[in-house]
């Protein structure tokens, strides 16, 4: 288990996108961050206290988060320095990067000779099946989107609060580094071997007997050239009962791919659908949701009512708006057909 309460680490970045692990435990999960540690190049803020490592500690902090993603994942040399800054602190390490921890050898022996504790979230489970596509019993939600860092986390943690404050049993399936920390389980899922991702999402979200949902935290997108797979495997794995599709209407291009432009949600959702009938043929829509974090009240309203008539599904921002039009689906679902009358 990794130790709680969290110091945020932003380091040197600038880039929003860029931060997500970070931001999204500062939101999802403020009870256990104290805190955040960034240098004075940094023109981000978590709006959290700015601590250094020895403060932190004082505060109560127990791990370092390096909740941040660069070019290739990797642990740069000015972020090693700090890591070893933060374990002479007291501090351990946790870090959802492609580069591993235990990989870089002054972390490995700076943690042995403090006796601090390093973190690989994006490791997964040594004992992941194969996907079977076999029917499971409950129910299932995926998010899934037009493109890679639209909101998918965020939606799926809004959708499950949503049922829970209904009453409804609901659990968030985490299939990311961020989503993990916030859950404090679940499976990396874009470092899974490709053959085991539909056997990986199966793991994580089995038979369930309680007539409630679980909310399995979509990753990639069917049409980015570089993630489809990853998509593809999660779709056919979470064998979901109800899509909602997110998206980002300022989105121009593909993240990372300028030479891409984003799919129409028309299209994007049939995509889905038509991937997913193969271990659920029942599956249904029931939401688009919208990334309007760059948008003024009024317009980002006014784009979610247009989308919701467009697309004939109810569409919001699940951050900003709230999900309950998507609950009500969801609730719906659950009930008896009603009887009909013989004569």
């Amino acid at each position: 288990m990794i130790a709680t309460p969290y110091l945020l680490y932003l380091g040197h970045s600038n880039d929003e996108i860029g931060i997500k692990t970070s931001r999204g435990l500062a939101v999802f999960r403020p009870d256990i961050c104290v805190g955040e540690f960034r240098h004075d190049d940094c023109g981000l803020t978590l709006n959290l206290p700015r601590m250094d490592f020895a403060q932190a500690h004082d505060a109560g902090a127990r791990t370092l988060v390096l909740g941040i993603a660069n070019a290739g994942g990797r642990l740069g040399s000015d972020l090693v320095d700090d890591a070893l800054a933060a374990m002479e602190a007291g501090l351990d390490i946790a870090s959802g990067l492609h580069q591993r921890l235990k990989d870089e050898p002054r972390l490995v022996a700076a943690a042995a000779r403090l006796g601090r504790t390093l973190h690989d979230v994006r490791d997964p489970r040594p004992d992941i099946p194969v996907g079977t596509g076999k029917r499971r019993a409950g129910k299932r939600l995926l998010t899934v989107g037009t493109d890679c860092s639209v909101g998918k986390m965020y939606t799926t943690l809004c959708l499950t609060r949503g049922l829970q404050a209904r009453g409804v049993e609901a659990d968030f399936r985490a299939t990311g580094q961020t989503g993990i920390l916030i859950a404090g389980d679940g499976v990396p899922l874009d470092a899974v071997v490709a053959d085991f991702i539909s056997g990986a999402v199966e793991q994580i979200s089995p038979d369930r007997h309680d007539g409630g949902w679980d909310l399995i935290e979509g990753q990639g997108s069917l049409f980015h050239p570089s993630f489809a797979g990853v998509s593809t495997g999660l779709i056919h794995g979470a064998q979901p009962d109800a899509l909602v599709l997110c998206h980002d209407p300022m989105r121009q291009t593909m993240r990372g791919l300028p030479h891409y432009a984003p799919p129409s949600l028309e299209d994007c959702l049939e995509a889905n659908l038509r991937a997913a009938r193969l271990t659920n043929p029942d599956v249904r829509a029931v939401g688009i949701a919208l990334n309007t974090s760059a948008m003024e009240d009024g317009p980002a309203k006014e784009l979610c009512a247009r989308t919701a008539d467009r697309m004939g599904l109810p569409c919001c921002d699940p951050y900003r708006m709230g999900v309950d039009a998507m609950v009500d689906l969801l609730i719906a679902m659950d009930a008896p057909a009603p009887a009909t009358e013989t004569i």
